[in-house]
């Protein structure tokens, strides 16, 4: 169509350049990007892209052979940087790219769409046009989200899709999100999983990355299938009943020729100085979150998972890198802020914003974020001074509880704060205890492989450590593959070791945390003051000598109160007594022990009866034998 009389329309009014410049607009995807349309009796799809510093830019794709002189885009009048065109004969499917000019220097850079629905399958880098368009059938689902607080079980199974399982006759190929939305709804809800996480699957060039390089922020990977298709798969979860988590990462992003740096000849998204712009661990850029229309982008990126692909939680990584200017940066690396201190207070803001943003438009939703440092009120509202999230995760205990059980139970006794001390500050967030990702690779070994003493002693030690974490305060989150104890390291290029199923000690872990599972639904106790001290009580933390801890779980109920003793030696203490609120029998609900997990099967007995002996502060005592390495919990019967 000749210049002269193409047609010129914009999906933009006057508030919405307003709040993108501003840095409070939430949904630029619905005007960014490229969006199918009809216009002056043509079908086509409008372009519009940030660019503020190009003096000139031209949308190329296979729609015009690629030449840049065919559709040249048009700046807006309002000092905006915004350009845009409406392309008759652009249809869905076809592949495209920018090409910008810098005003400055005349540089000519081909980049990739920051908005695009989709992308080329990698290592191509063209974005794809596409739409949206599903029915879902998730209403009721979502209609019950809205109701929830943070007092439920929240059980998480984490996965890397390209890794959980893969073809072997089609060239052991990664499971697509069709082949997903069957095998792992049928698995996760088996192991009763309430949520499943899953590692980014926002477009990435790298592989190897899993994900964390992000280059595409609006569009689901297309190494396992469509848009759509992965909207079927969060639909086929929530019909089971499973909440989806998504990995999310506003920390950084890599610096590929395609992506969106120096997006235009500048600094654009990322922050110019390189002691704010450049991250010295990943070798990636940082987001200039001073920058308002950065701040939008960012903001729009994390509604869209919320809105368009029915998201019920982000999990915003590295959190504490955003919050540091001085994070993994030695002394003159880093420049401090203006009064002073290592604090990145743009970033701060931005985390707030964001998170008054999800809980104001998407009820039900939560944010959980990986903060590694003692970092206050994270998981406090934004009007108390916290930073807004609904959730943390409880890095001191995930450290402190593999560092105590690497160690041979001969010298536990001597470590046993390791286990107690987190109770000192659990109730100071809304804790979630992760065994993720990043305890299973870069030369760690499996958890198995971590736990000491021979191969019964290893299964032992790791049930134990599972069955602790879910008898502990706060929600619970495991990598796949620890719940069937996989012997060797993550490997991303491989499936899970599916094949040791067929052992006894691989398939009673997998019954364990089934059973896990079923316990913490099941039992109030365990949920219901997720994240408030009313929910626990010590009964013994002293008895080091036999390394055994004991403490008492409550909900708002008396009679549904459980007993916890975790024996942390693979010795057999028959006739242990332990201090309990009131007399009479008490049933046994667990015993991480149990034959049925491949334990020893020694009984602590099925039904003991406290007497009025006091006991540990407690009124009443009564005695079990404790297995080896075992953790049994309780009820009064």
């Amino acid at each position: 169509m000749p210049q002269a009389d193409r047609i010129r329309i914009s999906r933009f009014s006057d508030l919405d350049v307003h709040l993108f410049r501003e840095g409070t607009h939430c949904r630029l995807y619905e005007h960014f990007g490229a969006h199918l349309m009809q216009a002056g009796g043509h079908k086509g799809t409008y372009f519009s892209v940030w660019a503020p510093n190009a003096a000139s830019v031209s949308v190329i794709g296979d729609f015009n052979g690629w030449n840049p002189d065919t559709d040249p885009m048009e700046v807006r009048w309002d000092s905006s940087g915004i350009w845009e065109i409406f392309v008759p004969g652009a249809a869905k499917g076809n592949t495209y790219k920018y090409r910008i000019t810098n005003a400055h220097s005349g540089e000519v850079l081909e980049k990739g769409d920051p908005y695009a629905f989709a992308w080329e399958v990698p290592p191509k880098t063209a974005s794809v046009i596409w739409e949206l368009d599903y029915t879902w059938k998730d209403q009721t689902w979502m209609q019950q989200r809205a109701g929830q607080d943070l007092n439920r079980p929240v059980s998480v199974y984490e996965i890397h899709p390209g890794s959980w399982k893969r073809v072997a006759g089609e060239g052991y190929r990664s499971l697509s999100y069709t082949e997903l939305a069957t095998q792992l709804a049928d698995y996760v809800q088996d192991l009763g999983f309430t949520h499943v996480e899953f590692m980014p699957v926002m477009e990435h060039p790298f592989y190897g990355s899993w994900g964390y390089q992000v280059t595409g922020f609006f569009a689901p990977t297309s190494r396992y299938g469509t848009p759509q298709e992965f909207m079927a798969l969060v639909d086929a979860l929530h019909a089971r009943g499973i909440g989806i988590i998504l990995d999310w990462v506003p920390s950084h992003f890599p610096e590929d020729a395609f992506g969106i740096a120096r997006f235009d000849g500048s600094s654009l998204y990322e922050h110019l100085d390189p002691r704010k712009g450049f991250h010295p661990d990943w070798k990636s850029l940082i987001f200039n979150y001073g920058r308002h229309e950065v701040r939008s982008f960012l903001l729009s990126s994390a509604s869209f998972w919320m809105d368009r692909y029915h998201a019920d939680s982000l999990r915003v990584d590295a959190v504490a890198s955003m919050l540091y200017l001085d994070y993994s940066r030695k002394a003159g690396e880093w420049e401090p802020n203006q009064y002073g201190g290592n604090e990145n207070l743009e970033a701060i803001e931005f985390l707030k914003q964001l998170n008054l943003s999800i809980y104001r438009d998407f009820p039900g939703a939560q944010t959980i974020a990986e903060e590694s440092t003692a970092w206050p009120m994270v998981s406090r509202p934004v009007y108390m001074g916290g930073l807004g999230f609904g959730m943390k995760w409880m890095m001191g205990w995930m450290h402190d509880t593999l560092q105590y059980f690497k160690r041979d139970p001969i010298y536990r006794r001597f470590h046993q704060q390791d286990l107690s001390f987190s109770l000192l500050y659990a109730f100071t967030e809304n804790f979630m205890l992760p065994l993720s990702h990043d305890e299973v690779v870069h030369g760690k070994g499996s958890l198995l492989g971590r736990m000491p003493g021979d191969d019964w002693q290893q299964f032992a030690n790791l049930r134990l450590m599972y069955a602790y974490m879910y008898a502990h305060p706060g929600t619970k989150l495991l990598f796949m593959g620890g719940e069937f104890g996989q012997r060797s390291e993550w490997n991303h290029d491989a499936e899970l070791d599916w094949a040791v199923l067929e052992n006894e000690s691989h398939s009673g872990m997998l019954h364990l945390v089934r059973d896990l599972n079923k316990l913490y639904r099941s039992e109030r106790a365990l949920h219901r003051y997720n994240f408030q001290p009313e929910g626990f009580r010590w009964v013994d933390t002293r008895d080091y000598e036999n390394s055994v801890l004991s403490w008492l779980r409550l909900s708002d109920n008396p009679a549904e109160t459980l007993l916890v003793v975790g024996n942390f030696t693979p010795r057999v203490l028959a006739d242990y007594a332990v201090g309990v609120p009131t007399t009479g029998a008490w049933k046994l609900l667990l015993n991480s022990d149990a034959k049925q997990y491949w334990g020893s099967g020694v009984e602590p007995g099925a039904a003991p009866v406290a007497e009025a002996t006091p006991r540990h502060g407690q009124p009443a005592s009564l005695r079990i034998n404790l297995p080896p390495l075992s953790l049994v919990v309780l009820r009064q019967a």
